[in-house]
């Protein structure tokens, strides 16, 4: 049977279009930080934190000295709460910043054993170091790392200390508590102390005795 070109090449055309595939079209690549994910801010704190020139502080992992919830506002807090409350209300394992790290691992090192009243005077030391105008450094890792003023710092580390244990959880507290000023310091504008079984024969006025310290302006 005799068939037109045309209608042969019309045929044609509509058989071998069947076993074309369609093309395929790749997905979009997922994106590597999601919206609004935290990823981006922890791997910059990471690497702020690994830098050379910062002091190597403990050996915990990175995500220990992730951000504390804020602290309720100090309207907020019961002034006739005792320290012992206000201890078990901020007690925990996390400091929440550098700063709070070095002041926590003063409080540690040097009134660990000493009542509550003590650690918050130790750690109001600190506190008034950093806040001295000028006389020692502005900060409480400054305060902390300056040179031949602690005896548990070696170099620019503190030791490895036990963060699950009780002591370290309160010592955080008291970092808390001080750095926040909830509660006064016990022996006013002291920028030093000694343990009670030594005398260093300083030339300072002496403001207070509590528990195994003892200390000066």
């Amino acid at each position: 049977m005799f068939v037109p070109l045309r209608s042969a090449l019309m045929v044609f055309a509509a058989l071998t279009a069947s076993s074309v595939a369609p093309a395929k079209v790749a997905p979009a690549p997922e994106p590597l930080i999601e919206d609004g994910s935290t990823k981006l801010a922890a791997v910059a704190a990471s690497a702020l934190l690994g830098t050379e020139n910062s002091p190597t502080l403990l050996t915990a992992p990175a995500d220990e000295l992730a951000p504390l919830p804020a602290i309720e506002s100090l309207q907020s807090i019961d002034p006739s709460a005792s320290l012992a409350d206000l201890v078990t209300k901020y007690r925990g394992s996390v400091p929440g910043s550098r700063e709070l790290e070095c002041l926590a691992g003063a409080i540690f090192f040097e009134s660990k054993s000493e009542s509550l009243q003590g650690q918050l005077a130790v750690g109001h030391v600190i506190a008034n170091r950093a806040n001295s105008g000028g006389r020692f450094p502005s900060s409480y890792c400054g305060v902390v790392f300056q040179h031949s003023q602690f005896s548990f710092v070696r170099g620019r580390s503190l030791p490895s200390i036990p963060r699950a244990g009780q002591q370290w959880k309160n010592a955080v507290a008291i970092a808390r508590i001080v750095d926040e000023k909830i509660k006064p310091t016990p022996v006013g504008k002291a920028l030093f102390f000694h343990a009670r079984r030594v005398s260093p024969g300083w030339r300072l006025t002496r403001i207070a005795t509590l528990g195994n310290h003892v200390f000066y302006r």
